[in-house]
């Protein structure tokens, strides 16, 4: 499957939304707020992002502006007559390392970019079996392109060299689906992982700088925020049991200790400058 909108203008309704396939989005012009998992990217022209899927995300736009973005669905299976190839590049290793990544091209690389899009607009709009060749070769080439850019980024992640940081890992993983269940504590990680709460605690501390719950109440909070700029309406209390605390005062608490002021302010201060995004809109098959 590969689907390609270029130059999409369309309107949509910001939702969180996932996809089991990969993405390529390429921001042209116009305001916007892209939401990635725990991430908010204030896009320039000339960003492009690639997502693994499965990470729920939102774009968040000033409809004010024309919002103009280029988006390739794609499975992984569309390009083993390449990848299987002797020698072949592993165009696909940045999906698979970052799962999600913002790339910040300017300049001769926003050129270059933007002809190989021009490029796939070409050959999809011949309708035919070459045009669907030849822009799969494109597409193919644009991830070559890409791949070449996260090269120095790709070479800078390491390997887990341990079987202690590979279990940190799991626990990272574990609190990334876990982290708004209000049950969530250490016998339950010791449960689910099969490893005792000391020395889960023990290695977190060891590898991450950070205690366990130190981890979960900042990406609680970080979803907080999200949930504050992408639905202005929630009330705090909601938003507070929705992420897995059982007190307000909690919440609160940990809310203020992280960005300095409490949630009331913040949701405020949101109304004030929040760069006139809007709170509602139409919503189009590629967002």
């Amino acid at each position: 499957m590969l689907e390609f909108a270029y130059r999409s203008t369309g309107a949509f309704e910001p939702v969180f939304h996932s996809h089991p396939f990969y993405e390529v989005y390429y921001f042209h012009e116009g305001k916007c707020n892209y939401l990635i998992g725990d991430r908010i990217y204030n896009l320039a022209p000339g960003d492009l992002i690639l997502m693994y899927g499965m990470t729920l995300h939102c774009p968040k736009i000033d409809p004010s502006v024309p919002y103009i973005r280029s988006i390739i669905h794609f499975e992984p299976a569309i390009l083993r007559f390449y990848t299987d190839l002797p020698q072949a590049a592993p165009i696909l290793q940045p999906f698979e390392q970052f799962k999600n990544h913002r790339l910040c091209l300017r300049g001769e690389d926003k050129e270059e970019a933007e002809r190989i899009l021009l490029r796939m607009h070409g050959h999809q709009a011949r309708g035919d079996q070459v045009g669907a060749g030849r822009l799969l070769l494109a597409f193919a080439d644009l991830l070559h392109f890409v791949y070449d850019r996260c090269l120095s980024s790709l070479s800078e992640k390491r390997e887990f060299p341990s079987d202690k940081e590979r279990a940190v890992q799991d626990i990272i993983e574990l609190l990334e689906r876990k982290y708004t269940d209000d049950e969530l504590d250490m016998d339950s990680l010791q449960r689910e992982l099969h490893l005792s709460k000391s020395y889960l605690a023990k290695i977190f501390k060891e590898v991450t700088g950070a205690t366990i719950f130190e981890y979960v109440y900042r990406k609680r909070v970080n979803e907080a925020k999200i949930l504050f700029l992408l639905q202005p309406d929630l009330a705090v209390t909601e938003v507070s049991f929705r992420l897995g605390f059982k007190h307000l005062a909690h919440f609160s608490r940990l809310f203020k200790q992280q960005v300095g002021m409490t949630p009331e302010r913040y949701k405020r201060q949101l109304r004030i400058d929040r760069s006139g995004l809007p709170e509602t809109g139409a919503w189009h098959e590629f967002v």
